[in-house]
């Protein structure tokens, strides 16, 4: 079958806790792949991942998190603690009638698989994170901070580094929501962009929100900019632009409002934080935000995974999105070599 005749199907799953509503792709006994996306995305931000997984075998899955799209949109910021969501793809999980499943994570996504792995390793067959590595975000802000290059970042001028914007949100919530709501359309599209190859050793732009009052400064709303046609297509971008005038950014902003919370759900991990599990990490070298090539983010990924494949992409941020091809491969080679167990056999069916 080729690619481009894959079918993409949604779904929904409900409990009394929580609505997941999700996309789907591939032959529905096939091993399971799910894929969980970050801030301010959607599932449809895996639409280039879905159709060639399905190719391959796989049930690709990809939900709307918590807070986005067509899933429940609690009001209370500690709904947003990694314990909650990583109950939400669990129940994801069992609606699937899946006991295990191999789990890929991009931006708030990877705190969100990293959890699963290190306290639920019995359902996850591996783990895969774009952007983000194991033991920084999902202990908190601080795990973060004391690993920052100061180098690029002077304590006395940049005491937060790039991390800077996220203690604006704890501090001016509703303002930081307020700006980006003004105009989704303009947000959208500012924020997903390729990366640039000349911010290598400068310090990133989110080094500086708070002393700019804003992401957007004085003016409290997003630019008018082209599209970025690298990153996301007229038809994407009004999609994200759809679901963030319709939900607001109340509780994609809130995953940033529980560091203290998800810092706590960090110490009652198992194995005292080793994964013992297949795990690959996708680095991007021009992603100054979760900068892994110049400072030590990944160190404490390093001396945590036991069996860690990396791999460099020249990209920013928006990996999946801007860089899909060399993220599907990445992604198929891990699969196929550290996961063969899992490869679906022929007739698109394999191990569940």
């Amino acid at each position: 079958m080729e690619i481009q005749d894959i079918e993409t199907t949604e779904h929904t799953v409900r409990t009394a806790r929580h609505t997941t509503h999700y996309l789907a792709a591939g032959p529905e006994h096939g091993p399971l792949i799910i894929f969980v996306h970050g801030w301010p995305e959607l599932a449809i931000s895996w639409r280039h991942q879905l159709p060639v997984m399905a190719a391959l075998g796989f049930r690709a899955v990809a939900p709307d998190m918590r807070g986005y799209g067509r899933s429940s949109v609690p009001q209370r910021q500690s709904d947003y603690a990694l314990d909650n969501i990583v109950a939400d793809m669990l129940e994801l999980l069992a609606s699937l009638g899946r006991e295990s499943a191999v789990w890929v994570g991009h931006d708030w996504g990877s705190p969100v698989v990293w959890s699963l792995a290190s306290h639920h390793p019995d359902r996850c067959l591996g783990v895969a994170s774009l952007c983000v590595p194991y033991r920084t975000l999902e202990l908190g802000l601080d795990a973060c901070l004391e690993l920052l290059d100061r180098n690029t970042y002077p304590e006395a001028e940049f005491p937060a580094g790039q991390w800077d914007y996220q203690l604006f949100y704890q501090a001016q919530f509703d303002a930081a929501r307020a700006e980006m709501e003004a105009n989704p359309y303009n947000t959208a599209r500012m924020l997903f962009r390729k990366g640039d190859p000349t911010g290598v050793k400068q310090p990133a732009f989110t080094a500086t929100i708070r002393r700019n009052g804003g992401w957007f400064g004085p003016t409290a709303e997003a630019p008018d900019m082209p599209r970025d046609s690298d990153v996301v297509s007229e038809a994407d971008l009004c999609a994200y632009a759809a679901a963030l005038k319709r939900n607001g950014f109340y509780g994609a902003n809130a995953y940033y409002m529980n560091h203290q919370a998800n810092a706590a759900y960090g110490e009652s991990v198992c194995n005292h934080g080793f994964l013992d599990m297949p795990v690959l990490f996708l680095g991007a070298r021009h992603d100054y935000v979760c900068e892994t090539v110049e400072s030590t983010l990944a160190l404490p990924m390093r001396q945590h995974c036991r069996r860690l494949s990396e791999v460099l992409i020249d990209s920013g941020h928006w990996m999946a999105q801007e860089r899909p091809g060399e993220v599907n491969a990445a992604l198929t080679r891990w699969l196929a070599t550290a996961l063969s167990e899992h490869w679906p056999a022929p007739g698109g069916t394999g191990s569940p």
